[in-house]
């Protein structure tokens, strides 16, 4: 297994063909964030005496992630009139948030199966870096994945093209040839489309939007992504090596679509 990166150098230079990437967004595709955060939103609740109705409003307050925390944590002090300041109900939040998230192991072991065939495996996501970091760390992704950019770090967020090909120079490859997995129309699929990868849209109930141009794949979950990548037309063939293979070149995808993903 290649050594994870995330903030680290880049894999060294490979001699032989460019590996296949798979990129993966990461709150709604790889974790479920909104059992994270109902998880967070109770216990904040339960810990101030907020009384019914608390954890509704948190969550809803939450905005799905795309509320500027900043924001959203003046808003809960100022709703709640609480002791503590904004600043440091973030912190606390910072603190206790990536906690309550988790990767179920079986996707875990698809992202192995997925390494192990020769992809290289990383991941892109909008947010903070002690938050996502701590996401990372605490669902155990980081000993699945070949690197990681988070935009804080990156100095770049989805959808704009340089921070997927800052991932895949982390995850020790290019964007020659690549899929990207997420949940955002705008953040995920059209930024990939931007980048030149395919793309594979989860879309946890929704409906497509008709004004933009469509995914190549749209899947019901995570799973059912993984089982896409992991199919036989895309596999790497056993004749190359799992370091340095890749064989399967899909057609550069772009679009000017351009917008903003949850925080």
């Amino acid at each position: 297994m290649h050594a994870p990166r995330g903030q680290q150098a880049p894999h060294p230079a490979s001699t032989g063909p460019t590996p296949p990437l798979a990129l993966f967004d990461l709150d709604g595709t790889l974790i479920d964030r909104a059992e994270g955060l109902r998880h967070w939103a109770e216990e904040f609740a339960r810990d101030r005496g907020l009384g019914p109705g608390a954890v509704e409003w948190l969550i809803d307050a939450d905005a799905d992630g795309l509320k500027p925390k900043d924001q959203l944590f003046a808003e809960v002090w100022e709703h709640f009139a609480l002791d503590e300041s904004p600043d440091a109900l973030h912190d606390e939040y910072q603190q206790r948030y990536p906690l309550f998230l988790r990767c179920p192991q079986h996707i875990l072991d698809q992202l192995a199966h997925l390494r192990a065939s020769g992809w290289r495996v990383g991941v892109v996501t909008n947010g903070l870096t002690r938050t996502q970091t701590a996401a990372l760390e605490h669902t155990g992704l980081t000993q699945y994945l070949d690197g990681w950019c988070i935009s804080e770090d990156a100095g770049v967020r989805k959808p704009d093209p340089r921070i997927f090909a800052l991932a895949a120079e982390r995850c020790g490859t290019d964007l020659t040839t690549g899929w990207l997995c997420g949940d955002s129309p705008e953040a995920d699929v059209a930024g990939g489309q931007l980048a030149g990868l395919h793309t594979i849209w989860i879309r946890r109930g929704r409906t497509w939007p008709t004004t933009m141009p469509a995914p190549d794949r749209v899947a019901d979950d995570i799973n059912q992504a993984l089982q896409h990548l992991l199919s036989p037309a895309l596999a790497v063939p056993a004749t190359t090596s799992a370091a340095d293979s890749s064989t399967y070149s899909p057609t550069a995808r772009t679009t000017t679509q351009c917008h903003r993903e949850r925080s």
